[in-house]
């Protein structure tokens, strides 16, 4: 049996969100903004009912635990600029990502993304895979699609434990408490 890469890629990516939707289907608005640590980072309300996420553009040291809420973001930041990029669309800044807040609008909004990255996967043939790529990583670098979309694969895996983690860690303290 031969397997194309396009399908490979698809079936870790499918792999990978059902190790997510696992998480998500189980969110309670409360675990957002829960904060694990006295040193996290989060997602703040603004004055006109938005949310901003805690950033700077050099990483402090020590790094701040993420909150669920601010994962969440990150992940549709990261990935609303991947799919700019393979949809040859103007990447959107950071500061333009709207996150829907705690709850199950960022739920939906995650598995909304989730259909427009399938369609997008959907239009890409192995040929397409070889294409250049400069997202995430300088122009320079020389690598292609394939390689964005494996890096959005790996990354969307770390952000999919780590919210698993803050998710078990969130149950747990409120057993004890």
């Amino acid at each position: 049996m031969s397997t194309s890469r396009s399908e490979l890629l698809r079936w870790q990516f499918d792999l990978v969100w059902s190790l997510f939707d696992y998480h998500l289907e189980r969110l309670r608005e409360e675990d957002f903004l829960w904060e694990p640590s006295a040193l996290c980072w989060t997602m703040r309300e603004d004055s006109l009912g938005g949310w901003v996420a805690d950033w700077t553009d050099v990483e402090p040291d020590p790094i701040p635990v993420p909150t669920l809420g601010w994962l969440t973001w990150h992940i549709g930041w990261w990935w609303s600029v991947a799919i700019d990029h393979l949809r040859q669309r103007p990447p959107r800044e950071r500061t333009d990502i709207v996150w829907p807040g705690p709850g199950d609008g960022t739920v939906e909004w995650l598995r909304r993304l989730r259909h427009e990255w399938l369609d997008t996967l959907t239009e890409l043939d192995d040929a397409d895979l070889d294409l250049p790529s400069a997202y995430p990583w300088p122009a320079d670098a020389d690598l292609t699609v394939a390689h964005l979309v494996g890096w959005v694969d790996a990354e969307l895996m770390k952000n999919v434990a780590e919210i698993g983690q803050l998710r078990l860690q969130r149950a747990a303290h409120d057993a004890v408490s």
